[in-house]
Protein backbone atom coordinates (compact mmCIF):
# COMPACT_ATOMS: atom_id res chain seq x y z
CA UNK A 1 0.00 0.00 0.00
CA UNK A 2 1.38 3.51 -0.94
CA UNK A 3 1.44 5.74 1.60
CA UNK A 4 0.80 9.70 1.20
CA UNK A 5 4.72 10.47 1.40
CA UNK A 6 5.61 7.77 -1.38
CA UNK A 7 2.79 8.92 -3.77
CA UNK A 8 4.58 12.67 -3.32
CA UNK A 9 8.11 11.00 -4.04
CA UNK A 10 7.12 9.27 -7.55
CA UNK A 11 5.37 12.15 -8.54
CA UNK A 12 8.28 14.59 -7.94
CA UNK A 13 10.81 12.19 -10.05
CA UNK A 14 8.02 12.05 -12.75
CA UNK A 15 8.18 15.93 -12.94
CA UNK A 16 12.24 15.74 -12.69
CA UNK A 17 12.19 12.40 -15.43
CA UNK A 18 9.91 14.40 -17.74
CA UNK A 19 11.77 17.24 -18.94
CA UNK A 20 15.06 15.62 -19.06
CA UNK A 21 13.71 12.54 -21.45
CA UNK A 22 11.96 15.23 -23.48
CA UNK A 23 15.50 17.41 -23.67
CA UNK A 24 16.83 13.91 -25.11
CA UNK A 25 14.78 14.14 -28.11
CA UNK A 26 14.51 17.97 -29.50
CA UNK A 27 17.17 17.67 -31.94
CA UNK A 28 19.55 18.44 -33.41
CA UNK A 29 22.06 18.30 -30.13
CA UNK A 30 25.88 18.39 -30.22
CA UNK A 31 27.56 14.98 -28.87
CA UNK A 32 30.55 13.11 -28.64
CA UNK A 33 32.13 10.20 -28.87
CA UNK A 34 32.38 8.50 -25.46
CA UNK A 35 34.49 5.38 -26.12
CA UNK A 36 37.51 4.71 -28.48
CA UNK A 37 36.21 2.53 -30.85
CA UNK A 38 32.45 3.14 -32.05
CA UNK A 39 30.46 1.63 -35.14
CA UNK A 40 27.93 3.70 -37.03
CA UNK A 41 25.30 1.54 -38.63
CA UNK A 42 23.46 1.81 -41.57
CA UNK A 43 19.83 1.39 -39.57
CA UNK A 44 19.13 1.69 -35.93
CA UNK A 45 19.84 -1.71 -34.82
CA UNK A 46 23.24 -4.13 -34.27
CA UNK A 47 21.45 -6.39 -36.92
CA UNK A 48 21.85 -3.28 -39.32
CA UNK A 49 25.55 -3.61 -41.37
CA UNK A 50 28.25 -1.43 -40.26
CA UNK A 51 28.92 1.77 -42.13
CA UNK A 52 32.19 3.14 -40.43
CA UNK A 53 34.37 2.47 -37.60
CA UNK A 54 35.58 5.56 -35.46
CA UNK A 55 38.42 5.15 -33.32
CA UNK A 56 38.30 8.92 -32.14
CA UNK A 57 37.38 9.16 -28.70
CA UNK A 58 35.75 12.94 -28.31
CA UNK A 59 34.76 13.22 -32.30
CA UNK A 60 31.79 15.96 -32.41
CA UNK A 61 29.10 14.86 -33.94
CA UNK A 62 25.26 16.25 -34.70
CA UNK A 63 22.49 14.15 -33.57
CA UNK A 64 19.81 14.48 -36.21
CA UNK A 65 16.83 11.82 -34.77
CA UNK A 66 16.03 9.61 -31.72
CA UNK A 67 14.71 6.15 -32.00
CA UNK A 68 14.94 4.76 -29.11
CA UNK A 69 18.20 3.16 -27.97
CA UNK A 70 20.01 5.07 -31.07
CA UNK A 71 20.92 7.93 -32.94
CA UNK A 72 20.92 9.26 -36.12
CA UNK A 73 24.41 11.11 -36.46
CA UNK A 74 26.14 13.21 -38.89
CA UNK A 75 30.09 13.13 -38.30
CA UNK A 76 32.16 16.81 -39.59
CA UNK A 77 32.88 15.06 -43.18
CA UNK A 78 29.12 14.56 -43.89
CA UNK A 79 28.64 11.11 -43.44
CA UNK A 80 25.57 10.35 -41.89
CA UNK A 81 24.20 6.04 -39.84
CA UNK A 82 22.93 5.13 -36.41
CA UNK A 83 25.00 4.90 -33.22
CA UNK A 84 24.24 3.42 -30.23
CA UNK A 85 22.49 6.30 -27.12
CA UNK A 86 25.30 4.97 -24.90
CA UNK A 87 28.69 5.25 -27.10
CA UNK A 88 27.60 9.13 -26.95
CA UNK A 89 28.26 11.76 -24.45
CA UNK A 90 26.62 15.27 -24.33
CA UNK A 91 30.21 16.44 -23.52
CA UNK A 92 30.94 19.21 -26.04
CA UNK A 93 33.77 19.01 -28.53
CA UNK A 94 34.67 20.15 -31.77
CA UNK A 95 37.10 19.71 -35.22
CA UNK A 96 39.42 22.23 -36.57
CA UNK A 97 37.70 22.19 -40.36
CA UNK A 98 39.58 21.87 -42.95
CA UNK A 99 42.04 24.70 -44.62
CA UNK A 100 44.83 25.98 -43.10
CA UNK A 101 45.72 25.62 -39.25
CA UNK A 102 43.80 27.50 -37.04
CA UNK A 103 45.14 30.06 -34.32
CA UNK A 104 44.89 29.67 -30.62
CA UNK A 105 45.06 32.51 -29.17
CA UNK A 106 45.29 33.74 -25.44
CA UNK A 107 42.42 36.10 -25.33
CA UNK A 108 39.53 36.08 -28.00
CA UNK A 109 41.29 39.02 -29.73
CA UNK A 110 42.69 38.66 -32.95
CA UNK A 111 45.24 40.63 -32.02
CA UNK A 112 46.52 38.43 -28.86
CA UNK A 113 49.06 36.29 -28.40
CA UNK A 114 49.11 33.13 -30.97
CA UNK A 115 49.81 30.14 -28.72
CA UNK A 116 49.78 27.42 -31.47
CA UNK A 117 48.36 26.98 -34.51
CA UNK A 118 46.09 23.50 -34.73
CA UNK A 119 46.05 21.12 -37.28
CA UNK A 120 42.88 21.16 -39.49
CA UNK A 121 41.31 17.51 -37.88
CA UNK A 122 42.40 18.06 -34.88
CA UNK A 123 39.65 17.65 -32.00
CA UNK A 124 38.92 19.19 -28.56
CA UNK A 125 37.23 20.11 -25.70
CA UNK A 126 34.84 22.69 -26.25
CA UNK A 127 34.36 25.63 -24.05
CA UNK A 128 32.42 28.59 -24.21
CA UNK A 129 31.57 30.24 -27.37
CA UNK A 130 31.13 34.07 -27.31
CA UNK A 131 31.35 36.59 -30.09
CA UNK A 132 32.41 34.96 -32.72
CA UNK A 133 35.21 33.15 -30.43
CA UNK A 134 35.56 29.67 -28.61
CA UNK A 135 37.59 28.26 -26.06
CA UNK A 136 39.36 25.38 -26.74
CA UNK A 137 41.49 22.97 -25.36
CA UNK A 138 43.56 20.11 -27.06
CA UNK A 139 45.16 17.31 -24.71
CA UNK A 140 45.45 20.50 -21.71
CA UNK A 141 46.59 22.74 -24.51
CA UNK A 142 44.31 26.17 -23.91
CA UNK A 143 43.25 28.84 -25.41
CA UNK A 144 40.25 30.38 -28.20
CA UNK A 145 39.88 29.90 -31.58
CA UNK A 146 37.82 32.16 -33.75
CA UNK A 147 34.56 29.19 -34.25
CA UNK A 148 34.46 30.04 -37.95
CA UNK A 149 37.47 27.41 -37.94
CA UNK A 150 35.74 24.94 -35.96
CA UNK A 151 32.91 22.25 -36.62
CA UNK A 152 30.78 21.22 -33.60
CA UNK A 153 30.70 24.89 -32.03
CA UNK A 154 27.41 27.16 -32.72
CA UNK A 155 23.87 25.78 -33.26
CA UNK A 156 23.69 22.36 -34.64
Amino acid sequence: MMTARSILAASALLTVATPLAAAENEVPYWASLRAPVVNMRVGPGEDYRINWIYRREHLPLKVLRTMEGWRLVEDPDGARGWMLARFLTRERSAFVKSGPPAEMHDRPDPESRVLWHVAPGVSGKLGGCSDGWCRFDVDGRAGFIAQRYLWGAGEP
